[in-house]
C-alpha cells in the first residue's frame, strides 16, 4: 500500500481479490478508522486517478451520474433558428422540413451536451481509475438503485444515448459509517470489508508512520490512553485520525511525555463533544497514573 497508509492483511487481501474478480468493495466501520484513506492509498499504490463521489441526502443522478447542459442546448437552439430557414429550403411540408433540419444538425441529446459526473466519468475513462463512493449510507435508498447497474455490470445506461460499458473497469470502493443499513441488492454485488479501531500495536505503528518525530514511548502512551477512552460510554469515540492529530500537537508542543495537565489542555483535539471531554477529564488521574 501507499507509504502513508498501513493496511492490515485482510484489507490488502480484499482489495487484491476485488481487482482480480473485478468486484466492488463495501467497506464498513466506525467513522475515522481509515476507510476513505484506504481508497486514496489504493489509488496511489496502483497509480490510478481517484474519482470521488461524496454522498449526501438528496443526491440524485444529475449530481452522481450526468446531467444535460441546458444552457448550451438553449444557445444551440438560438443559433439553429438563424440557419433553419436555409436548411429547410425546398421543403414541401412541415414533416419534410423537420427531417431536413434533423439531418443538418446534431441531436440536442448527444455527448456534446452532456455534463459528466463522477459515475459517468469513472465508467468512460480511457484509463482505469479508483472510484470512491464515500459515505453511501448518507445518500437516499434511490441512490443505491442508481448504483446497482454499475456495481454488477461495470456499465451505466443513459436513456437518450444508450449503454456505456467500461473498457477499463474501475476499482469501486464504497464506504459506510452504518448510519443506516445497506440493501441486500447492494451487499450481494460487493465484497465486504469491516474496518474497526486497530489493535494497540498497529495503532502505535500508524502513529509513528504518520507523525514524524514522535517518540516511541509517547506513541505507546497515547495509544494506551486512547484505547481506554474508547472503552468509555461517550457520544463519539476518538478515531485514528483524531489520535494522529493529538500526537502531532504533542510533538509540536515539544512534550516528551503525556501527563494529566497536558492531556486536559489538549483533549479538544481528541474529543469533539463537551460532555465527552468533561467525562474524560474527570477520569484523567486514572487514565494517566
Amino acid at each position: 500500500m501507499a507509504r502513508t497508509y498501513l493496511a492490515d492483511e485482510r484489507a490488502a487481501l480484499t482489495l487484491w481479490l476485488a481487482l482480480q474478480l473485478e468486484r466492488p468493495v463495501l467497506v464498513e466501520g466506525p467513522a475515522g478508522v481509515g476507510k476513505t484513506d484506504l481508497a486514496r492509498a489504493a489509488a496511489e499504490t496502483l497509480g490510478r486517478p481517484l474519482v470521488r463521489l461524496q454522498c449526501y441526502e438528496g443526491l440524485d443522478e444529475s449530481k452522481a451520474l450526468y446531467e444535460w447542459d441546458y444552457g448550451k442546448q438553449l444557445l444551440f437552439s438560438q443559433l439553429l433558428r438563424d440557419t433553419a430557414a436555409k436548411a429547410t429550403t425546398g421543403a414541401k411540408d412541415l414533416m419534410e422540413a423537420a427531417k431536413m433540419l434533423s439531418a443538418a444538425s446534431p441531436a440536442f441529446f448527444s455527448r456534446e451536451f452532456l455534463i459528466a459526473r463522477p459515475l459517468f466519468h469513472a465508467i468512460t475513462s480511457v484509463d482505469p481509475v479508483v472510484l470512491l463512493v464515500d459515505e453511501v449510507d448518507r445518500g437516499d435508498p434511490e441512490l443505491e438503485a442508481l448504483l446497482l447497474e454499475l456495481l454488477a455490470e461495470n456499465q451505466i445506461t443513459i436513456p437518450e444515448l444508450g449503454t456505456f460499458k467500461a473498457t477499463e473497469p474501475p476499482l469501486v470502493i464504497l464506504t459506510t459509517n452504518g448510519t443506516r443499513d445497506m440493501t441486500d441488492a447492494l451487499r450481494r454485488r460487493c465484497l465486504h470489508l469491516f474496518m474497526d479501531y486497530p489493535e494497540p500495536s498497529r495503532e502505535i505503528a500508524i502513529l509513528e508512520l504518520r507523525v514524524p518525530g514522535l517518540d516511541h514511548a509517547l506513541a505507546q502512551r497515547i495509544t494506551d490512553v486512547v484505547t481506554k477512552i474508547r472503552a468509555m460510554p461517550l457520544e463519539k469515540l476518538p478515531s485514528i485520525a483524531e489520535a494522529i492529530d493529538w500526537a502531532r500537537a504533542l510533538v509540536l508542543l515539544a512534550r516528551g511525555t503525556l501527563d494529566a495537565k497536558t492531556a486536559d489542555e489538549t483533549l479538544g483535539l481528541l474529543l469533539k463533544h463537551e460532555e465527552d471531554r468533561s467525562k474524560v477529564a474527570a477520569e484523567l488521574p486514572k487514565l494517566l497514573p
